[in-house]
């Protein structure tokens, strides 16, 4: 129940953003609502999976007309549950982008196409470990992520660019 202009109001559908509560419910629903594709995937050769919170991972050796038909009867499990599916050889999840080349796989880090090259600018008041730790993690992500070393210095020459938009010292990569 919330109050808007002076009106009570009572919440039918879904639950308040944020709360602790909320969140432990729509991962009870979630872990159920996957186990219906774990189902599917039980009889198939399956070679990789993963979720974070509302983002699911899947490989499998399966055509993608069966997949896609799984995933169209995924979005008939609940009305107001709907997957968005990529199917491909090369996909991104999460900040992480993987790329099949006739079955070898390469990893790089994955820059979603609004994201923006903003960190905390290197003039802010802030304590000088803030900035380390901006780059270390930047960094660590590359080494992490990079599956050659064309990838990672692809990546590197991204994180100059960035800390060198936000005013930071290039000391480091020097």
């Amino acid at each position: 129940v919330f109050i808007y202009n002076n009106r009570y109001y009572r919440q039918i559908k879904g639950g308040a953003m944020g709360s602790p509560f909320t969140l432990t419910l729509a991962n009870i629903f979630m872990w159920h609502w996957k186990q219906k594709i774990v189902e599917h995937q039980k009889f198939s050769i399956e070679l990789c999976g993963d979720s974070y919170i509302d983002d699911i991972f899947l490989t499998s050796n399966d055509s993608i007309e069966k997949q896609t038909q799984i995933l169209e009867d995924a979005n008939k499990y609940h009305s107001n549950i709907k997957l968005t599916y990529d199917i491909g050889n090369s996909i991104s999840f999460l900040d992480l982008q993987m790329t099949n080349h006739d079955g070898n796989v390469t990893t790089s880090v994955h820059h979603k196409d609004a994201a923006e090259p903003y960190v905390v600018p290197f003039k802010s008041d802030h304590s000088c470990h803030i900035f380390e730790n901006i780059i270390r993690a930047a960094l660590l992500r590359a080494l992490r992520y990079s599956s050659t070393l064309k990838e990672f210095n692809h990546e590197r020459r991204a994180i100059k660019l960035m800390l060198l938009y936000n005013r930071y010292s290039l000391s480091p990569f020097t």
